[in-house]
């Protein structure tokens, strides 16, 4: 054993830089140390009241402490220099490494802090979106619902990474707890008959919305001066969009229970296209009324 031990001595060998730093600490601290020594022997001899002599005690070894801190940087800077970089770069890796993590629990934290959503709500966070089912510091679970804005479970489970709360809107479908409002569009060609399709989605949503039209109002007035906004209008309507040219949307915003959006939607459609599909409008000749429009205007020309 003691072999053993010289031998690893005698293999340790300091290098010439870090040996001469050794020896200038180690001056340093004699100096100091001595020069502590004799000020707080001359010091005791020479000031004749305690109270002066103690304050003058302990600014002296604060002085000298505060010396010994300079010496010691002024000597191991440029090693001090080289840890400091080694930390920096160290410290840069682990946050690359863990980037990840760090963006899952700073979303966790947001969405904590935000109060975006609670268990149960039915939210959408990019293409993912469904009910709530549960939370923790990393991921957030969702029941699916859909396809695209259809309001049906598929019984798929979603893990969401809490990271995407940080980067992307949180979109919450149930932030009004007992009514809301439900949009949907429908598509037409500038040919066909769109306008009797207005008119019966119109008529239709005025029917089904009828028997909770004034609790809906109700509902909308208390929400609006809790949150400090404008009553909402809760009529039943049906707005127009020109996406391009040759197309009309019809824009359906109806008043509807929480939880019944997709219902709602389905038995509107349903009454809409029951009996009839709005084709284009033909008069007695076969030609199309569009037909006689641009004939009409190419005449002008």
């Amino acid at each position: 054993m003691p072999q053993d031990l010289n031998l690893l001595l005698a293999g340790f060998v300091l290098p010439d830089g870090v040996l001469r730093l050794l020896i200038s600490t180690l001056l340093l601290l004699t100096v100091v140390m001595l020069a502590r020594r004799l000020t707080a022997r001359f010091i005791r001899r020479t000031v004749a009241s305690p109270e002066l002599r103690g304050r003058w005690l302990v600014n002296s070894r604060n002085g000298f402490l505060l010396l010994t801190l300079l010496g010691l940087v002024i000597i191991w800077g440029d090693e001090l220099r080289t840890l400091a970089l080694s930390i920096v770069a160290i410290a840069v890796a682990f946050v690359v490494a863990t980037k990840e993590l760090i963006l899952c629990l700073t979303g966790s934290m947001l969405k904590s802090g935000s109060r975006s959503f609670n268990l149960g709500d039915r939210i959408q966070v990019k293409e993912f979106r469904g009910d709530v089912i549960d939370q923790s510091l990393l991921v957030t679970t969702v029941l699916e619902v859909g396809p695209g804005a259809l309001q049906q479970r598929t019984s798929r489970m979603i893990v969401i990474p809490n990271a995407l709360f940080v980067s992307e809107p949180v979109i919450n479908e149930s932030f009004t707890e007992n009514y809301g409002f439900h949009v949907f569009s429908i598509p037409f060609s500038r040919g066909d008959d769109w306008r009797t399709a207005q008119q019966l989605c119109l008529e239709s949503a005025n029917r089904h919305c009828a028997s909770y039209l004034e609790q809906v109002r109700s509902y909308m007035i208390k929400v609006s001066a809790n949150r400090g906004l404008a009553v909402p209008s809760v009529e039943p309507r049906v707005t127009l969009q020109v996406p391009t040219p040759e197309a009309v949307h019809l824009v359906v915003r109806v008043p509807v229970k929480v939880g019944q959006r997709g219902f709602l939607e389905q038995a509107i459609l349903g009454d809409v296209f029951a009996e009839q599909d709005f084709l284009p409008v033909r008069h007695e000749d076969g030609a199309r009324k569009s037909d006689y429009i641009g004939a009409g205007r190419s005449e002008d020309v």
